[in-house]
């Protein structure tokens, strides 16, 4: 998909958008209510998702402790969260607002062109990471990673790898393994779906060789015995989960699919402290410690200096792997 194409369908949903907006503001009530009495969650894409489990868990860890009197969450969908980053890049001084984004928001902003960035928010803390896996039916005939890949590189227009849309974790690891391995990204051949559910169902029906998806997702699909993973990209092995990383296995690749919060743009230093202290009271939650083991997700907390260190190398490794790609 060229960058032209990706901003045809940014607009092409632009009209659900200003919905979400709407429903934005009905929520604020103004939007000068202190984030302790309301506080309004934007997750960028549809119910149901990864962001929107994210909020919602967020939103429940939050109303446990009390530490804000009334917490909504509002969804604005759209072209890889950057619909709901454009409207919040719009709301100059809310400080009683804060938006989920995350690794795969970095990678549609490079694809959207859209003139919207991270850097137009108030990106503020990295709360949690999850990781992808390299899937293939459990009865291909590759067991290992090394057999894959040997096929891989001797046909990768013909080695198809299923996964999530253009730009997501999925295919943007997908490019960086196949870099990694001396293939050229741009003669990848991945099939991009709208959910995991069509990825899968392809990879099972023989449609695609491979798939690359959220551990998370495919995880019953591997206790069932329908999927054999093959690798994931964590550095280290993730506790209880026996599959080997791509770097244990002589691949040097790791990307971990991360979620976390930004706050309005034009919030005062302390506005930003206030919604800082709210993030450090939730994540000691006993819901948000549980709902960190509930859903396989890593601990990944990261503020100040280092955080904004680690959004600039994200983003500059996006942009190549993108480049690579031929996106």
């Amino acid at each position: 998909m060229s960058s032209r194409t990706f901003t045809n369908a940014v607009l092409g949903v632009a009209a659900a958008g200003v919905v979400g907006l709407a429903l934005v503001n009905a929520a604020s009530d103004g939007g000068e209510a202190a984030a302790r009495s309301k506080l309004v969650l934007m997750a960028p894409a549809s119910p149901g998702g990864g962001w929107d489990g994210f909020a919602r868990e967020s939103q429940q860890a939050i109303k446990s402790e009390g530490i804000s009197n009334n917490v909504q969450v509002v969804n604005v969908p759209g072209a890889g969260g950057t619909i709901g980053l454009g409207q919040f890049a719009q709301m100059d001084g809310r400080s009683d607002m804060l938006m989920v984004t995350g690794g795969v928001m970095v990678g549609a902003v490079e694809l959207a062109d859209s003139g919207v960035e991270l850097d137009d928010v108030e990106p503020i803390v990295r709360m949690a990471d999850d990781y992808a896996a390299l899937v293939v039916p459990a009865d291909s005939p590759y067991e290992t990673l090394d057999e894959f890949i040997e096929a891989w590189k001797q046909d990768p227009g013909g080695t198809s790898i299923s996964g999530g849309s253009l730009g997501s974790i999925d295919h943007l690891l997908t490019g960086y393994v196949a870099e990694k391995v001396g293939i050229d990204p741009a003669e990848t051949n991945y099939i991009a779906y709208s959910g995991g559910g069509e990825a899968l169902t392809s990879m099972l029906s023989g449609t695609t060789v491979a798939g690359m998806s959220g551990y998370n997702e495919v995880a019953d699909q591997i206790e069932a015995g329908n999927l054999r993973a093959l690798a994931v990209s964590s550095e280290e092995r993730l506790p209880g989960v026996d599959v080997p990383t791509f770097k244990e296995q002589g691949v040097d690749a790791s990307m971990a699919n991360w979620r976390g919060l930004a706050a309005a743009p034009g919030i005062s230093d302390d506005d930003r402290e206030e919604l800082l202290e709210i993030v450090d009271e939730y994540r000691q939650t006993d819901h948000w410690q549980e709902a960190l083991e509930r859903n396989s997700w890593t601990d990944s907390y990261m503020t100040g200096n280092e955080f904004d260190e680690f959004l600039e190398e994200e983003t500059t490794r996006t942009r190549d792997i993108v480049e690579g790609l031929g996106l």
